[in-house]
């Protein structure tokens, strides 16, 4: 387990060990044992539920300030999320600061939309194309614009490398060389993105609606499509079916 892991450990489950599920129990007191940065959030964690339950007041109401970027990162949306878009959804975002995150939603995918008619639509020639991708829900803002999230082997003037070996390229330039049998050596298309104002992320978080690990290419690009919330549960050592939409807050 990772110092980020742990922090979302402590956000869905609280700073009481006995809530924690078993395998993130052992991977998290593995982690206190050599980090002490680790027993600092613990600490804090236990300060705040302390002074909690003694005040009986919450801190829902303060204003959420952004404490930790967690660019380069897998959101991974808890059993309860509210919004039905974003149900079971892992995202992967692409920018996290203080004016808010954007992100592409990596396990989602656009029914009745063949690569190919795809390619059509925007006027590329060259069929049928010698590789196809699959095209993903990226998110509900701007559903008419297409983002190519691929591997750190491919980049145009106008791709966002994101921290962690993950780039963004949005331009019609990587489509055509995709159809032509080149381009990245992982990449997903994506239409629209999910995106979040100043502080509406962290408030998310707080309330429960998020998780967030470490993200690696194979979760992003590899796998079965509907396996990937599970993998990346697991990826923590969570079992989904421990988790609650009253899980405690760190």
């Amino acid at each position: 387990m990772t110092l980020e892991e742990f922090k979302a450990l402590l956000r869905a489950h609280g700073a009481d060990k006995r809530r924690w599920p078993e395998r993130a129990r052992v991977s998290a007191e593995a982690l206190l044992e050599r980090e002490p940065a680790a027993q600092d959030l613990l600490a804090k964690a236990e300060a705040r539920a302390q002074s909690a339950a003694e005040t009986g007041e919450t801190k829902d109401d303060e204003p959420e300030i952004l404490r930790d970027s967690l660019t380069g990162q897998l959101l991974i949306a808890m059993p309860a999320m509210p919004d039905p878009r974003f149900a079971h959804s892992v995202i992967f975002l692409c920018m996290h600061d203080e004016r808010g995150a954007m992100g592409i939603i990596v396990n989602q995918v656009v029914d009745g939309l063949e690569f190919e008619k795809l390619l059509e639509q925007v006027g590329i020639k060259d069929m049928p194309p010698k590789r196809r991708i699959a095209i993903h829900v990226g998110g509900p803002v701007e559903t008419g614009r297409g983002f190519v999230l691929h591997s750190n082997d491919y980049q145009l003037d106008s791709t966002l490398d994101v921290p962690g070996g993950i780039r963004l390229t949005q331009s019609i330039e990587v489509l055509k060389e995709i159809s032509r049998g080149g381009g990245p050596r992982q990449c997903l298309l994506a239409l629209g993105y999910a995106g979040w104002g100043p502080g509406q992320l962290e408030r998310e978080i707080k309330q429960n609606g998020w998780l967030n690990v470490a993200a690696d290419e194979e979760l992003i690009f590899g796998g079965a499509i509907d396996d990937k919330w599970r993998r990346a549960l697991a990826k923590m050592g969570i079992d989904p079916t421990m988790l609650s939409s009253s899980a405690g807050r760190a």
